[in-house]
């Protein structure tokens, strides 16, 4: 992965931007010697925020089992049928 200054960001931001279209690499941004942001292209960011939403959807699915939060087969088969009248 690449690393830039933010000073860089602020003088070349055009051509840092053009790269991570061309590459679809992130650019992390560093300020004042530590980590501040990363740069992606939106591809990228879609897709991530996409792969968030079902992973976030299985633990909570997860949590709910350990929960005991459950229904039968059959139970579920019956509220589902009821949605798709």
């Amino acid at each position: 992965m690449r690393i830039e200054l933010v000073t860089t960001l602020k003088r070349q931001a055009t051509e840092l931007l053009a790269d991570i279209e061309r590459d679809k690499a992130p650019i992390l941004i560093t300020q004042h010697g530590l980590p501040s942001a990363y740069l992606v292209d939106v591809e990228t960011y879609d897709l991530m925020q996409k792969r968030m939403f079902l992973l976030e959807g299985i633990a909570r699915g997860e949590m709910a089992i350990a929960e005991g939060r459950v229904v039968s087969h059959a139970d579920a088969k019956q509220r589902m049928a009821r949605w798709l009248k």
